[in-house]
């Protein structure tokens, strides 16, 4: 009898638990959606080092200690990196620029990031630097701007203003409300 009754709880617990298992199935978008509504990120990643390639080729590398994926979101999909964030991007003749900052915001649909706190981008050809505490970047224009005050330098000037505009590598920019020393060249006439 003793026995009977062990077997008897025994059967009722695996059934137990196999309803269970079989009654928590939830889709992937019923999961996701439910995330979305929560504000919650659909996935976190620390440590990350991305490499992103075009055609075989590196194009650039992205370094955070921390990533939130909010691609979930119907409207705005995005990844956040709180902790910062270290993109370094390579042309096709081999030149890089590195872009640093506290604080991230890159949409997937539009392709533009907001990068904040301590923002420095830095040409290694040129030796040119950019120091703001905002920046947005677009990244299918490969172009930066901000309206946040700023200080350019390269090796031979010095600007300091608020709005500034460039390619991604720093070349061809618009410097705003500035003030600084710049030192042109004279042309003959």
């Amino acid at each position: 009898m003793k026995n009977s009754t062990k077997y008897i709880f025994k059967n009722i617990a695996i059934i137990g638990l196999i309803a269970m298992f079989f009654s928590c199935v939830n889709s992937k978008k019923e999961v996701q959606d439910f995330l979305a509504n929560k504000n919650l990120p659909i996935a976190t990643a620390k440590e990350v080092n991305h490499v992103y390639k075009d055609s075989g080729r590196i194009t650039s590398r992205l370094i955070t200690p921390f990533l939130n994926d909010f691609t979930n979101r119907k409207e705005h999909p995005y990844n956040e990196f709180p902790k910062g964030i270290k993109i370094v991007t390579i042309s096709e003749e081999g030149d890089s620029t590195t872009i640093t900052g506290n604080y991230a915001l890159s949409f997937n649909k539009t392709r533009v990031s907001e990068i904040k706190g301590n923002v420095v981008i830095f040409n290694h050809k040129s030796k040119s630097k950019l120091e703001t505490n905002q920046l947005f970047w677009d990244q299918k224009e490969k172009y930066f701007f901000t309206e946040d005050g700023f200080r350019y330098t390269n090796p031979t000037d010095t600007i300091n203003g608020f709005g500034f505009e460039s390619r991604q590598d720093l070349s061809k920019h618009i410097a705003k409300d500035i003030t600084g020393d710049l030192y042109t060249k004279q042309k003959d006439i």
